[in-house]
Formats: C-alpha cells, structure tokens, sequence
C-alpha cells in the first residue's frame, strides 16, 4: 500500500471526527451556550449545508490546482474551521465556523479520491479509494467517542482544539507522502461542469441520496432507540456507535476488492442488502443481544454501498472526474440530511422509534430502482454504440472491397 494513501486516511480521520463528534456534544455546547438542545441541533445541520456548498463550489476553484496542493490547502481550511470553532464566542459564530469546517470536506473527498485511484495500478483503484475512506471509519469507532468524552471532561472547545491538532498532524503528512501529480492541460471547469452532466453521473449521484438516505433514517436516531426500544442505559449509547463503526470498517474493507471485481453488481447488491438489513432490524430492536449484532451488520451494508457509487461516478465522468466525485458528497450530506428528516417525521408522526428502520428500508428500495435504471440504460446505451461501431466497420469494409477504382468512375459516367 502507497504511504501517501495513509497520509488520505489520517486526512479523513480528522474529517470524520468532527463531522460527527458534534451529536454527543449537543448537550455540553446546548448547556455552555445557554441555549436548548434542540437549537443546538443546527450545528449538525450547519456542517452538512458547509459540505453542500463547497464540493462543488471549491473543486470548481481548484480545477486547476495541483492536486497535492489542492488537499493542503482543503486541509489548511478544515483545520482553520476547527480552530475557530473552538473559540467561538458565541452560538451564532458557532455555527459560521462549523459552516466553514464543512466547506472542505466534500471537496477533500472529491480530490482524494481520484489522487487515491491514481497512486495504483489498474484494476486496485477501488481498493486504493476505500483505503481512504477506513479513516473516515475509524473516526467513527475511535475518534468520535474519545473526543465525545474529551468534550465531557474537559469541555467541548478541547475536543474542537484536538481535531484542529489532527488537522496539522495530516498536512504534514500529506506534504511528506503525497506525490506531486500535474492536473491535465485540458483540465477547466467547463469540461467538469460537462462530465457532471453526464446522464450516469446524475444518476449515481440520485442513487447516492436515496440509498444513503436509508442509512441515516436509522443512525440519526440510533442514541434513541438504544435507550428507547433496546432497553440499554445512556452510558450504552457510545458502545452503540462504536459498534456501527465497526461495521462500517467492515464494509469498507468489503466494498474495495469488490468493487474492483463487479461494480455495479456491488452496488445493487449492498441496496439490496440494505433494504432487507433496515427490515430486520425493526423486529430486532427488542432483542438486545440480536439488536447490538444488527447495528453492526447495518453500518456494514450501509457502508458498502459508498465505494461502488464513488467509483460510479468518477468513471463516467473520468474525463474530468473531480468534481463529480466531490459532489458524491454532496449527495451523502443531503442523504444525510433528508435520511433525518424523513425519519423524524416518521417519529413525530407516532409511528414510534423503530419506524425510521422501515422508512429507511423503503428509501434504500428507491435508491436500488435508480441504480438498476441506470445500469439498464448504461447497458442500453453500450449496445446502441457496439452497433453503430460494427454498421460503420461494415461500411468501411464495403468500400474498401469495392471493385470500382477512381481510374473506372470516369469511364462509368460516359456510359451513362
């Protein structure tokens, strides 16, 4: 494995961590900030609109930046997001500097990922993109609840101050490790907004909020249902998301090798696995023992559907793949967002705490309908061009065959 992939993965580390640690601080920042929990619920939110905005919006800037600069200078943002953070003095800049923590993330993502397939060769790059993507897990199992109790113990500004140190801990790295990699002559933000464009691209990127959106239904809400339907204590819930980390670890290590092997049998495969997961773990919720198991097995197939889309879209867009591959992001921050929302109606609704698994199995079932559409009307499209290559392979025959000669054609008009 590249070192220089090791450098991306302590980059998403970092971003993982303060993507998400911000859940189990609502009540800390809620408290400090005199402000209630449910308003400090807009932080969340402020991150995912910061993510929104800048994949496009950043990778369009940057088209034609070196890539390894590019990352150090998303980096040096996510790390000047952090840091102020921490020393907001008050809820509403607060919530500008989570605004600016996200800006870099989807664009950091976009980037890496297309340097991650560049840095091994043909046929590893889904493997190389997932490696990345194991520090955005790991966040999820290590780095969120150890900065969760930091921000107990000492203070949620200390937790923000530590993700800003990892922050400096990965521009180093990325400057020792990453190699230098030229962006194409022929790169501009025109022939980016075209492979966007891309009727597949689109359509992956419509796979990606539906599918995803299953996912986060269920995980916004997990702390509730441990306490709520599992049955378990408040200190369990840290145990929980864990649990769902490990699982996504599995599923990412899963998705590379193959993803490389079949794509888009991957992908069908972990929607489809995902719909039936969020099913069973509805009845399972009541079971703490099957329930625990049925945390892990869904950040497991939940996970796995993230490779094969990234692949996706950087594919049929690899004329100019970073900014569709940034804008995968968008779509999980909008999944992320929509997931969340749907499943909270579902609540509100007092259809009970279990009912976002049922929501989110129904979302993963839209999400697999986009995905086959496009991979018939991808199949579709590639036997229309096999045809019309073979009818003017045919033609070129015909007149190469042809027994006129330009010496004759003369003579064949004075006949006539």
């Amino acid at each position: 494995m590249p070192l220089a992939l090791l450098a991306l993965a302590v980059s998403a580390f970092g971003i993982g961590t303060t993507e998400f640690v911000m859940m189990g601080l609502l009540p800390n920042v809620a408290d400090d900030l005199h402000t209630s929990v449910p308003t400090a619920g807009y932080l969340v939110s402020a991150y995912a609109i910061g993510v929104v905005i800048g994949a496009p919006l950043l990778t369009a800037v940057g088209s034609r930046i070196p890539r390894k600069r590019m990352l150090l200078l998303l980096m040096a943002l996510f790390t000047v997001g952090n840091l102020a953070s921490a020393l907001a003095p008050g809820f509403g800049t607060l919530i500008g500097a989570r605004v600016l923590a996200g800006l870099p993330h989807g664009a950091f993502f976009g980037v890496g990922a297309v340097v991650a397939a560049r840095l091994v060769r043909e046929g590893r790059q889904a493997r190389a993109v997932a490696t990345m993507f194991l520090g955005l897990t790991v966040a999820n199992i290590v780095g969120v609840p150890a900065a969760t109790l930091l921000g107990q113990h000492l203070g949620w500004r200390a937790t923000f101050l530590v993700v800003a140190a990892i922050g400096l801990v990965a521009m180093a790295a990325l400057a020792r490790l990453v190699p230098v990699i030229p962006v194409d002559g022929h790169q501009g933000l025109g022939r980016e907004l075209r492979a966007l464009g891309h009727r597949q691209v689109v359509l992956g990127l419509l796979t990606a909020v539906f599918g995803f959106a299953g996912v986060f239904a269920v995980y916004s809400y997990l702390a509730s249902m441990t306490t709520q339907v599992m049955g378990f204590g408040e200190s369990s819930v840290t145990l929980v998301l864990a649990l769902f980390g490990i699982g996504m670890t599995l599923g990412a290590l899963a998705a590379g090798p193959l993803t490389d092997r079949a794509l888009r049998p991957t992908l069908y495969g972990s929607l489809a696995a995902l719909a039936v997961v969020l099913v069973g773990f509805r009845f399972a919720l009541t079971v703490p023992a099957l329930a625990l198991a049925a945390v892990v097995v869904l950040g497991a197939v939940g996970f796995m559907t993230t490779t094969p889309l990234q692949m996706l879209v950087m594919d049929k867009a690899r004329s100019a793949p970073t900014l569709a591959s940034a804008s995968n992001h968008s779509a999980f921050n909008l999944a992320n967002a929509g997931g969340a929302w749907v499943g909270g109606a579902a609540v509100a609704a007092g259809w009970g705490w279990s009912s976002p698994a049922l929501v989110g199995a129904a979302l993963a079932v839209v999400g697999l309908a986009v995905a086959v559409t496009a991979g018939l009307l991808d199949r579709r499209g590639s036997r229309d061009a096999a045809g019309a290559a073979g009818t003017a392979t045919g033609a070129s025959r015909v007149v190469a065959g042809s027994p006129r000669t330009r010496d004759q054609q003369p003579e064949t008009a004075t006949r006539r």
